[in-house]
């Protein structure tokens, strides 16, 4: 009797996974969306933002992602490395190479300890939103999911840049931040999604939610398996067990 009752509840199990789920809405005024999916260092698309980039070039029309990645991740001297990962990463999620960007400044050297100039943030993203047109930038939130200070200093040097841009009569482009969410549910694994999927409040929030599949769960374990360099036992524990594998959420910073 156990062998079946466990089999019909790892079916439910898999039924209820199996199908991706997103409550986001990115799209601007006329229908259309260019967006930047802006990070620290290379690994994060995958270990945090995966959800989304993947619900975004699936389930949403009209519609054009892009990265940029604001270090080469040289910490350990592995600059060069990383960012061929970086790229066969994001080629594994779905963001063509010429919409994809990582940026190697002085300024900007993946430090644990080190938080960076917003200033110099605002400057170097400048380029890749006028450029090419970017009207919502998403990045980490001010907690940056893991305390780390490169990752805590993107929303500001956004912020920065859509200050600059308001001052000079330029288009602003809109800025979500992923949310952090408390330790006790970072590392829920496959609860978390289940949870989302059917959690009222997330619809009543209005918060633009992305909630993966197991199929999309598969796809972002493969894009992180193009980081090798980065493959040590703690990150194999992550991929295994955090929230950010499953869910994101993402709340609209407003800059007056």
């Amino acid at each position: 009797m156990l062998r079946p009752t466990i089999t019909i509840l790892l079916s439910i199990l898999t039924l209820l996974l199996y199908h991706p789920f997103d409550t986001g809405n990115f799209t601007t005024s006329n229908g259309h969306s260019r967006i930047l999916i802006l990070t620290a260092h290379p690994d994060d698309e995958c270990m945090f933002f995966a959800p989304t980039i993947l619900g975004l070039n699936v389930a949403q029309e009209n519609l054009e992602v892009s990265s940029l990645c604001l270090s080469v991740g040289d910490a350990d001297g592995l600059g060069v490395v990383r960012e061929k990962e970086y790229h066969e990463s994001y080629a594994v999620l779905g963001v063509p190479a010429e919409r994809r960007w990582i940026v190697d400044h002085p300024n900007l050297q993946d430090n644990f300890t080190a938080t960076w100039d917003a200033g110099i943030i605002s400057k170097a993203v400048s380029k890749y939103v006028i450029d090419n047109g970017i009207d919502t930038v998403l990045t980490f939130d001010y907690e940056g999911i893991s305390s780390h200070p490169n990752h805590k200093s993107l929303p500001r040097g956004v912020t920065h840049l859509m200050k600059t841009l308001h001052t000079a009569g330029r288009p602003t482009p809109r800025l979500y931040t992923l949310v952090t969410v408390p330790v006790y549910t970072k590392y829920t694994s496959i609860i978390a999604p289940l949870l989302a999927k059917h959690d009222p409040k997330l619809n009543a929030r209005g918060m633009p939610v992305f909630v993966s599949g197991i199929p999309e769960y598969l796809r972002a374990l493969r894009a992180m398996r193009k980081h090798r360099s980065q493959l040590v036992w703690f990150r194999w524990l992550y991929v295994s067990f955090s929230r950010y594998m499953w869910v994101n959420e993402w709340l609209e910073i407003k800059v007056h």
